[in-house]
This record gives structure tokens, C-alpha cells and sequence, in this order.
């Protein structure tokens, strides 16, 4: 599975193209990750505009109204996500499919989200590719399109071709972006905003006894906050070695368990300086240091400012 590594570090432009009766939960499980990677970074990691074949408006399948940006002519960027959901069978035109081979020339990837793998498909853009779709049109996808090597997979990245099953794999997508193309931990932190145990690993490259393995140690951390515990604890709980546990840190999140934990003591020491009036010692003692001294250092060497300079600028 290709990742997107070759545009890290650069602000990437993702255009939704959408179509009357596409899931909000699709687009909200594209979008938000997105949104939550920028607070979470300070930084503009993404943009995203909606767009729509024509630029009209388009009405989502439960009626939320959406006026989009421009109309797909005049989109270009990293990635088109393209977002049909249901009704997608009656949008094989060859306006769409001309569209969409023209768009081809002017994004990085283009990307069939839920249903979009169909119209990527029906404009010759997924042959020779490996590709997934909503498993309920999985069998009916490989059958129409033989020159598609079809996959039951959550999602795929075939090189310059991106395709998710639904609206729950589009947030495990976004979150593997995150990791793959940012900073792995920064997904540890969307996943913790989001409530989800799910680290943003990939589903493909990791055994779900190594994933079960990394969320569970995460979770025992996340719980352990303010009292932290040893890495030697923390696997105990899990019910492996320190030096298992180690391995699959480093190998799922390309940092080790200390480095994790660090920063999700971090992640609420910044939230409680932004949030709250509570004094650096009392915030200190909540993410588990012994003295303001100690957590400043380790706030500064993380973030790059100290609590009362990130404080200053609220």
C-alpha cells in the first residue's frame, strides 16, 4: 500500500466532489479528522473545498443542503474525493466520466469514497488499479468492471488511486493519511479527541493481535495520566513483554512507548493551559509531573513555547 510520503510536510488540498443524495456521515468522517489534525497541530495541514459537477447546490439522503466552493472544472489540488453514496448507479453519464478523466490531469490521486469507486470505475480511471467499494457492491463492482482487481478491504491506496467501503472506513482513511503523511502520533491524538481507541494504523499492514495489542496499551495510558505508569506495567496489563509491547509501538506509530505517553500527558497539559484558569503547578500535577519545573521543560520541548507563553496568546 503506497502512502501519500512524497507530499508530507506541505499543505494538502483535498476537493470533495459531491452529488445529490451523498452521506453526510461519509463527509463528516472525511472532513472532521481533517479539521481536528489542523487544532490539534496548529497548523494547516489540509484544506478542502466541496465541489459539485456544476457547481449547483446538492441536497445530502437526509436533506441537508450543501452550496458548494466551484464546480469540478475548476478544482485542482493533492486529492479528488469523489462522495456519490447512494443514487450512484443512475450517475454514469459520459459528462461525469468526461469530467472526471479530465480531473485526472489536474490532482496527485483521485479517490472513490462509498460508492465513488463506481464512477471511477465507469470512467476507465480504476483499470489495472486494485480497488475496494461498499462491500454490499462489491460482487456487482467486480463483475461490471473485470479490468478492476477488486478487493474486500476497508480501504486501498493503489498508487495514484485511492478507494474506501463507507463511511466508517473514510475516518479510518483520514487517519491513516494522518499518520502516514504527519506525525503518527498526531492520528494517537485525533483518536483520543474522536473517542476512539483505533490508533490510525493501517489496517493492512498490522495483525489484529499487534493492533489490539498497541490500542489496549494506549487506552491503559490514557487512563493513567495523571499517575503515570512504567512501560514494564503498561505491557504486563496488556499481557505481553515490555520489549514485545516496544517493538509493536515502534513498528505501528514510528515511536516508542515513553515518546507516546509523553504525549498524550502533553496533549492535556495543553488543553487544560488553553481551557482552564488552573495554576501550571496544578496542571503539572494532573498530567503526572512532580513540580511546574518539569512539565514546562517537557511542554517547551514539545510544543516549542512554554504554558504561560501559550497561555499569553489566548
Amino acid at each position: 500500500m503506497q502512502s501519500l510520503t512524497n507530499i508530507d510536510n506541505q499543505t494538502q488540498n483535498f476537493d470533495i466532489l459531491l452529488f445529490d443524495n451523498f452521506s453526510n456521515h461519509c463527509l463528516a468522517n472525511t472532513v472532521e479528522p481533517l479539521r481536528a489534525a489542523n487544532t490539534l497541530s496548529r497548523k494547516p495541514l489540509y484544506q478542502w473545498r466541496f465541489l459539485t459537477m456544476d457547481g449547483a447546490a446538492v441536497v445530502s439522503s437526509s436533506g441537508m443542503q450543501v452550496a458548494p466552493h466551484g464546480p469540478l472544472k475548476e478544482g485542482a489540488g493533492t486529492a479528488l474525493m469523489i462522495m456519490p453514496s447512494y443514487g450512484f448507479r443512475g450517475l454514469g453519464s459520459w459528462d461525469i466520466s468526461r469530467g472526471l478523466r479530465a480531473a485526472a490531469k489536474r490532482y496527485t490521486y483521485l479517490a472513490g469514497l462509498d460508492t465513488g469507486s463506481w464512477l471511477l470505475a465507469s470512467a476507465g480511471l480504476l483499470d489495472g488499479y486494485r480497488a475496494t467499494i461498499h462491500w454490499e457492491e462489491l460482487t456487482s463492482f467486480a463483475e461490471t468492471f473485470p479490468d478492476v482487481d477488486a478487493q474486500r478491504e476497508r480501504f486501498v491506496i493503489d498508487r495514484d488511486r485511492i478507494t474506501c467501503s463507507g463511511a466508517m472506513a473514510a475516518f479510518d482513511l483520514i487517519m491513516h493519511l494522518v499518520s502516514e503523511t504527519h506525525d503518527p502520533l498526531l492520528s494517537v491524538e485525533v483518536a483520543q479527541l474522536f473517542m476512539t481507541r483505533d490508533s490510525a494504523r493501517s489496517h493492512a499492514s498490522f495483525s489484529r493481535t499487534t493492533g489490539r495489542s498497541v490500542d489496549r496499551a494506549i487506552s491503559i495510558m490514557q487512563e493513567h495520566l495523571e499517575r503515570p505508569l512504567s512501560v514494564g506495567e503498561i505491557a504486563q496489563q496488556v499481557g505481553c513483554t515490555q520489549r514485545t509491547l516496544e517493538q509493536r509501538v515502534q513498528a505501528e506509530l514510528n515511536a516508542t512507548p515513553q515518546a507516546v505517553y509523553r504525549r498524550l500527558r502533553m496533549t492535556l497539559a495543553r488543553k487544560l493551559v488553553g481551557d482552564t484558569d488552573q495554576r501550571v503547578s496544578e496542571i503539572a500535577a494532573r498530567c503526572g509531573y512532580e513540580n511546574a519545573s518539569a512539565m514546562t521543560r517537557a511542554f517547551k520541548a514539545e510544543f516549542g513555547q512554554t504554558p504561560r507563553q501559550l497561555r499569553s496568546q489566548s
